[in-house]
């Protein structure tokens, strides 16, 4: 008795994704199809697949294209080792070719007034030391890139940058908010206002901040801190026309953040209207510079309108720069469970309220009064929108809200105490970066951190539940150690000023121990213990 097995029929399905779609380049497409035979060739074994959507062409796509097609392939679609390695030889730059080493203009050894309260000659010393990487990560595109942008997927920026080290070779949007820090801590003012530049360019061309610098990134944006960057680089330097420069660059990301998909309505218990924001990728496809993993997660649903949909959720939890986390999961150990479009995230809406009143303030210098008044007024409305649909009075934190489909009316959403999102994450106490001249609230919230358990002997964890995930327990990431410490230490709270201290001391301790027992910085570290370094994918900044 023979049998035979017969190909199972994708099963008929709803649509439930109908959201925007913005096409990525032909080169993109077509390094994507390079990207899944690499891994059939080459085998999952250390395979990167961003890699190769980083390759830029020697040739014009169609001649690249063709030679791949005639790629003598097996039946599983490899190819030999040895001829994909020619392959790749022949017809593509070497991933680091795009970007050229360039000495920034403003890098001294030993700043005048660099970190004037640090006195531990040994701490003292590595922070120089430190300082002293800026010199290894400045570069400027190529010119290449400039000339024959279709050939690349690394976008042309007209100012130098900092890349972030190991596999990451290019700009990052939220990234570069702590690079600014970092210049102008280092007194390198020019470099931090080229990086501001350089965003503000990309705001020009494609209406916001992208992820990354890369074509495969058009398609989503990352937590807006343009505005801060701005605020500080002003701050510092007085450079009016640089905030002349960027106002019109600020507004436009004020409106992409606050229209479209991006914007959500929520009628309050007391019938109030409120408008709050929202991650949402403009794609629904496998992320490009990680196309084969994505499948491979999707691979586990059965349908194509849920693939779809988990598609579009992964990259706007990308878009999120908790990538990934329980926090956007309905089932903690599940990722195709990702519904961040659904989820209304305290951290995002307390950025965007920071964006409001930065341009408020940016308007007001250059005496554009009006635009002033109107960003005033919309941080207002913010404000209030947190404090009705975030804040939980009991736990004294402001928490994640779910949106449910079945709760509805019209074009709002009505609020239900149900659809807070309970568990712990550091995000929670994100709005203490902007809500801490109330001395009363700043110690509620500090007190319910310090009894959070997120607070551990190395810093603030992400969150309390160990999913395996980067943005989970026991990791815990610099922004969020940054943004917590600095509402804290702003407050006129003696008792939350001193929590700040504690949490800095924690967290620069183990910084130093695992600098000092590796020979660089890391990007999270294990907050369990102290100078380790946390787990996950691309975790060194070298």
């Amino acid at each position: 008795m023979s049998s035979t097995v017969t190909a199972q029929a994708p099963q008929p399905c709803i649509p439930t994704d109908s959201g925007p779609v913005v096409p990525t380049t032909p080169l993109v497409t077509f390094l994507e199809r390079l990207q899944e035979t690499a891994l059939k060739t080459y085998g999952h074994k250390n395979f990167d697949p961003k890699l190769y959507v980083d390759l830029s062409s020697k040739f014009n796509l169609s001649t690249t294209q063709e030679a791949f097609d005639k790629l003598a392939r097996s039946d599983n679609g490899s190819v030999s080792v040895s001829d994909l390695n020619g392959y790749i030889e022949n017809y593509f730059n070497g991933v680091e070719d795009d970007l050229v080493y360039v000495e920034p203009v403003d890098f001294e050894a030993e700043p005048k007034g660099f970190l004037p309260k640090v006195l531990n000659p040994e701490v003292r010393a590595w922070a120089l030391e430190v300082h002293s990487l800026w010199k290894n990560l400045s570069r400027r595109v190529s010119d290449g890139v400039l000339e024959q942008s279709d050939l690349h997927t690394l976008l042309p920026l007209p100012k130098p940058v900092m890349i972030p080290g190991s596999r990451f070779r290019e700009v990052y949007y939220w990234d570069s908010y702590w690079v600014i820090r970092g210049l102008l801590a280092s007194k390198m003012h020019e470099t931090a206002k080229g990086i501001v530049i350089n965003l503000i360019s990309l705001v020009n061309e494609f209406g916001f901040v992208l992820n990354g610098a890369r074509a495969y990134y058009t398609n989503r944006s990352q937590p807006p801190l343009l505005s801060a960057m701005v605020y500080d680089v002003f701050n510092r330097t007085g450079d009016m026309e640089l905030v002349k420069k960027s106002l019109p660059a600020l507004l436009k990301e004020h409106d992409f953040w606050n229209s479209g998909l991006h914007k959500v309505i929520i009628q309050d218990a007391q019938g109030s209207s409120h408008t709050l924001s929202r991650y949402y990728a403009f794609w629904n496809e496998p992320r490009p510079e990680s196309s084969v993993t994505d499948k491979e997660t999707a691979s586990k649903l059965t349908n194509v309108c849920g693939k779809t949909q988990l598609y579009r959720e992964l990259a706007s939890t990308a878009e999120s720069g908790w990538d990934f986390s329980t926090r956007w999961m309905r089932n903690a150990s599940d990722l195709t469970t990702l519904a961040s479009t659904l989820i209304l995230p305290v951290d995002l809406n307390a950025y965007i309220l920071k964006m409001e009143l930065d341009i408020a303030f940016l308007a007001n210098v250059i005496g554009e009064s009006s635009i002033a008044a109107r960003l005033m007024e919309a941080s207002q409305a913010r404000q209030k929108a947190m404090n009705s649909v975030f804040w939980n009075e009991e736990m004294g934190q402001w928490l994640d809200y779910w949106l449910q489909n079945d709760s509805k009316c019209k074009d709002a959403y009505l609020w239900e105490a149900s659809n807070q999102n309970q568990n712990a994450y550091a995000s929670n106490f994100i709005p203490l970066w902007i809500f801490n001249s109330d001395n009363m609230l700043v110690e509620k919230v500090a007190k319910s951190l310090q009894n959070s358990g997120l607070l551990q002997p190395a810093g603030i964890a992400t969150s309390m539940l160990n999913s395996g995930q980067q943005w989970d327990f026991p990791n815990g990431w610099a922004p969020l150690q940054h943004l917590i410490v600095e509402g804290l230490v702003r407050s006129g709270s003696e008792e939350a000023r001193s929590m700040a201290e504690d949490i800095a001391v924690r967290w620069i301790r183990t910084n130093y121990v695992a600098y000092m027992k590796t020979g660089a910085m890391h990007e999270k570290y294990d907050v369990q213990k102290c100078g380790e370094f946390g787990g996950g994918v691309a975790n060194m900044y070298p």
